[in-house]
């Protein structure tokens, strides 16, 4: 089969099409034909030797995939041959065939195609993860997201909007503002133009926001700290902005703030399982009435996964940067 690999770590070139032996199953995977599948900042970072496999993963990046089931173990599972499903996968996603434990794996929701359901896992499972099971975001709680724009913020403002919460986000630019509130956001601040605590304040009549959702970290924390509501609950799912940060904790006492995080793929099958089965569960049907939408900003041909890096570098993109095999 072919295959995209990362010839050495660097720049968007290394990674070249080459030729490897199709995967095979284990007990309790499938073995997937990719038809599409999603490019996410941990594959840049991967090419970039920044961010190593798993132990025991394939060393081809590519982290979520949609396709036709071809084989498999299927003593446990609802899905067979033939089977139309998109998958979280430990790697390898980044191929014509890949395999990934069953269970998280997912049935193309009713309307969708294989293209736009690829675009899913990742984003999905890291939202879900993070805002509704670690953070606890419920009943009438806001959420702010930051980098709205983004896959994963597309995906947060859509699914907690969906859910009834309202959103705030930030981005980079007015056109990524205004897209985050096509998605739902009922203000989206431009964090070159606007300060983003000021903002939500004043949103909020001064309480703040319950949940931040945020890919930033660094500088950003201290201001995070000062627009969490009381009880708030500010999630970390990446650090663009850097890896420390100076705290006055005596905030976080006094308003008994929650600062978490998590990483999902060193995460153990069966928690990536329950995290599938709840997304059927509770998001599939949205996805089905039409209330959450793909929202795909490039589609590259398989060969050109350089070009797909090049462009999720430049950060000029509006949600999901995707590739297909066809």
């Amino acid at each position: 089969m072919r295959v995209i690999e990362i010839t050495t770590p660097g720049a968007p070139e290394v990674l070249q099409v080459r030729e490897r032996p199709m995967p095979v199953f284990k007990a309790g995977e499938l073995l997937i034909k990719v038809h599409a599948a999603g490019i996410n900042r941990p594959d840049v970072f991967q090419r970039a030797g920044n961010y190593a496999p798993p132990p025991g993963a394939s060393d081809l990046p590519g982290l979520e995939i949609a396709g036709e089931v071809v084989d498999g173990d299927f003593s446990d599972t609802p899905f067979k041959r033939g089977d139309l499903v998109c998958a979280l996968v430990p790697g390898g996603g980044y191929a014509e065939y890949c395999t990934t434990p069953s269970v998280q794996c997912l049935p193309i929701p009713k309307g969708w195609t294989t293209l736009e359901a690829a675009s899913l896992p990742e984003t999905f499972f890291t939202v879900w993860s993070n805002v509704f099971e670690r953070a606890k975001l419920t009943g009438n709680e806001t959420l702010l997201v930051q980098g709205g724009s983004s896959g994963i913020g597309a995906a947060a403002i859509q699914i907690a909007t969906a859910l009834g919460h309202k959103v705030f986000a930030t981005a980079g630019s007015d056109e990524k503002c205004r897209a985050c509130e096509v998605l739902g956001a009922v203000r989206a601040i431009n964090y070159r133009t606007e300060d983003f605590v000021a903002v939500i304040k004043s949103l909020t009549d001064g309480k703040g926001v319950d949940v931040i959702l945020d890919m930033v970290a660094g500088d950003y924390v201290p201001r995070e700290i000062d627009c969490l509501a009381d009880d708030g609950r500010l999630v970390f799912i990446a650090t663009l902005g850097g890896h420390s940060a100076k705290l006055d904790f005596r905030k976080i006492m006094m308003r008994r703030l929650t600062l978490t995080g998590s990483t999902l793929r060193p995460r153990p099958i069966a928690f990536k399982g329950a995290i599938a089965a709840a997304l059927q569960a509770r998001i599939w049907p949205l996805l089905e009435a039409g209330k959450i939408k793909p929202v795909i900003f490039q589609t590259f041909p398989f060969e050109q996964a350089a070009d797909a890096h090049v462009l999720m570098e430049g950060s000029s993109h509006i949600g999901k940067i995707m590739l297909t095999m066809d």
